[in-house]
Order: C-alpha cells, then structure tokens, then sequence
C-alpha cells in the first residue's frame, strides 16, 4: 500500500473518472474518500462528513451493515463465482430472484433477469420489449418514448432514451426511433405552467399526440422513473404517471418503470410506482438492491410479459442477451441480506419520516436566501436545491457560484451533489433527525459562502 502522500501525488494521473473531464480533474484534483461509517465518510485527511449523497444514490443501509458484510464474506468463501447463463445456476441467485419477485409483487413483477447494474437493467429492458412485441407479432414496435430531464444510464440504449444533452450530444448519432416528451417539471416547463395536476395533463396530451404522429403500432415502449433523480428530483403530479400508464394500455405500449434510484424504500414506499399507484409492465432496479454493497441490477418483468415469452415455441423467446456477472453468487447473497435488512430496518417508513422533516428545512432556507429559487423533493430522501441568480427571471446560478457551495457545504461537515445548478441529496435512509440538522445547518453555511 502506498502512503498517503504518494496517493495524494497520484490522485487524477491515471485513473479517469467517470462524468468529469480529465484536464480537469489534474488540475483540480478529486475529493479521495478513505473510509465509512454508518451515514458518514472520511477523506483521506481524516475530515468527516456526512453522506448526503448516499455514495450515487445507493448506499440505502449506509456503510456498516454487518449482516451484508457477513453475508458476501461466507459466499466468497464457499462459491465466488459461477456462469448463470442457461444450463447452470447457483442457489444465492435462485434465493434472491423470489425474495425479489415477492418483493415487487404488488407491483405486478412476476419474473427477474440479474444484471451487473442499472445502465445494463435499462438495456436488457429496451431489449425484451422489443422482443416481446416480435413475440406477440408486431416487429415494426422498435421506438421508445421516454421523458426531457430523465435519467437512464450511460449504454447507448439508455443514452438514447436520456433526456439530458449532456449524456447523449458527445456520443450521437445514438439509437434511432427515441423521441423525448417534456417533463412534468413545474418549475421550469415549455407550457409555461405553474399548477402540477394541469402540467400533467398537458405533458400526457403531448405524450398521446406524439404516440399518434409516431403510428401508435410502431412504438414498443415508454420509460420513466417515477421521480427523476438526477435530472434535478422532479417531482411529477400525483396523476401523471396514472395518465401515462392509460395512455401505453390505449396503444399497446410497453411502460417500463426505471426505479434504478427509487425502488426499495428511497420514495417513502418500497416503489416509486406504488407511491404513485401504478403497475408498470416491467421495473429497472440496481442501487439499493444491495445497498452498493456488491454491483447488482435487475430487471423485472410482468405476468403479461412473462407469458409472451415461456409460451414461445418457435424459439424466438430465447434471450440471447446476459451478462458475465448475471446473477453472481456473491452478489446474489448480498441481495439476499439486504433484503432481508431492509424490510428488518423499516427503510422506507425511515426515510418516509426524515425526507418530510429534511423537505421542511430546505424550504426555511429557501425563505431565508433568495439565491434558492425551487426546493424539490418531500417524498422520502430524494430532495433538490434550486440556485439562481434571480428568482423573477429564474436565471440559474453560474455553476463556479454553485460549486462554492457545495466545497462549503463539504468543509462544513456535510457531502452534497452538484447536479447543473442544482444541490442533490439522497441520503442512506438509515439517517437520522439529528443527521438531517446537520445537513440543513451545513447547507446554511454553503448558501452563505455565495
């Protein structure tokens, strides 16, 4: 092991960093973590804060369960590593797909494909539907609609269907037949719309007109997640995704639910889907499948879709599709105890409870500073700081204003995301009150620094 020092000398040299530019990291070199503990992290100086940002949205049980420790520890031991690819298996993967499926089956899962991750879960997604409709005889539905300001991972499926310029402009042309709709954002929308339950209706009018100007028997699928995490933590009307779910059953067109960010417990409910009372045809989940603990994904689909695919007899129902680490023994064991302390621990209720209370504080800062033009979140720990230069105009904050106050924030004890001119959090949702006051008394200290 090198000495901090030669680390320190290293930092940026020849490791690139996802999201970043290289030139920029030499000359301003990362934050290097050294360790955790529970909903905190230490730099390699020794400074703590806390991990509001639950690593990238995932570190749900925060950093010390035991159990998940233990659990990946005895199935190293015992199996590292086997294929799952037809005609083997192991039982941690045969354990975790109906812990999983038991998990979502109010949300009307049926059947569970194990990915290395949520960009790879995207994909297999846009992959089946398409397969699915061949199955079903419509080959010609190959487009994807999908939401202005969603995330959905960096594949070039995924990217396509991205609705930030930021993950698609460098890379294009992308996949063809991906049309994007605008976002039930309220603060900021092209029909100029202030009130949510109208904005949704207008989002889903566009939504329709597009299906329709598209040939509605061309289209196999449309993704969004419930509330989209890193475009910003858009908070949709209670209606919209309801409206949206109606829209796809009217054209025959696969919803895919990319709950990658919210699915176990991040919404305040064990979905974001069911936070809203919908069931997709098929849901996108990674993160706190294992609380970041081991690289998982999966996806998951419906009863409906399921059929489509174990009644094939032609063949065309394979899936010549899979990854290296699908269903990897020592990820599926961690699935299985994450679970099992998930449920244990009550993580949506938790964060359920501390997202209402962080929420409310946000808005008493937004009260006190005028740079914070929108605060966005209240539905369990998923929550957004809006900065602007001029809350009339709305003009966003120049970004070098928002990185003071996230280099702030970090100085002062507590770990934000920079996300445009936005301050993310999604913390573990292990956290608690007292946690949640030093998030709002450290971010006091980051807005004043501008």
């Amino acid at each position: 092991m090198k000495d901090i020092q030669d680390i320190k000398a290293l930092n940026a040299k020849q490791l690139w960093h996802p999201m970043g530019h290289p030139g920029d990291l030499q000359s301003n070199a990362p934050t290097i973590i050294d360790r955790a503990e529970g909903v905190r992290i230490f730099d390699i100086d020794g400074h703590e804060t806390i991990d509001a940002v639950g690593g990238l949205w995932c570190a749900n049980l925060g950093y010390s369960n035991d159990v998940v420790k233990q659990a990946i520890s005895d199935q190293l031991f015992k199996l590292p590593y086997y294929s799952a690819f037809a005609g083997t298996s192991n039982a941690p993967a045969i354990e975790a797909a109906e812990r999983v499926i038991d998990f979502f089956k109010p949300d009307g899962m049926e059947r569970a494909f194990f990915t290395s991750g949520g960009s790879d879960s995207v994909e297999t997604a846009m992959r089946m539907a398409r397969q699915y409709h061949r199955l079903r005889g419509q080959p010609h539905r190959i487009k994807y609609l999908s939401l202005k300001k969603g995330y959905h991972g960096t594949h070039f499926g995924g990217a396509s269907v991205n609705g930030n310029p930021r993950f698609r402009t460098t890379y294009e042309p992308l996949l063809p037949g991906c049309f994007h709709l605008p976002s039930p954002y309220t603060y900021r929308n092209p029909f100029n719309e202030s009130d949510p339950a109208k904005l949704a209706q207008m989002v889903a009018q566009a939504m329709e007109d597009e299906i329709i100007f598209q040939d509605p028997s061309t289209v196999a699928a449309f993704i969004m997640e419930p509330i989209q995490g890193a475009g910003g933590v858009i908070v949709p009307d209670a209606s919209f995704m309801k409206l949206a779910r109606n829209i796809c059953d009217k054209h025959g067109i696969l919803m895919i639910a990319d709950e990658v960010i919210t699915g176990f417990g991040r919404t305040g409910d064990w979905s974001g889907s069911r936070h809203w009372g919908v069931q997709p045809d098929m849901m996108t989940l990674a993160k706190g499948i294992t609380s970041a603990y081991f690289p998982v994904g999966a996806t998951l689909v419906s009863a409906k879709v399921a059929e489509a695919f174990e009644s094939d007899q032609s063949g065309e129902g394979s899936i010549y599709h899979g990854y290296t680490y699908s269903a990897h023994p020592v990820g599926m064991a961690a699935v299985n105890a994450c679970l099992s302390e998930t449920v244990r621990l009550d993580l949506k209720t938790n964060a359920a409870t501390r997202g209402s209370q962080l929420f409310d504080g946000l808005k008493v800062l937004q009260a006190d500073f005028d740079i914070i033009g929108d605060v966005r979140g209240g539905h369990g720990l998923m929550s957004a700081v809006e900065l602007v230069s001029d809350r009339v105009t709305k003009s966003p904050m120049e970004i070098s204003s928002v990185k003071r106050a996230h280099k702030a924030t970090y100085e002062a004890g507590t770990m934000v995301r920079v996300g445009g001119n936005n301050l993310l959090m999604s913390p573990p949702l292990t956290l608690t009150e007292t946690d949640v006051q030093k998030i709002l008394a450290d971010l006091r200290t980051g807005l004043a620094s501008i």
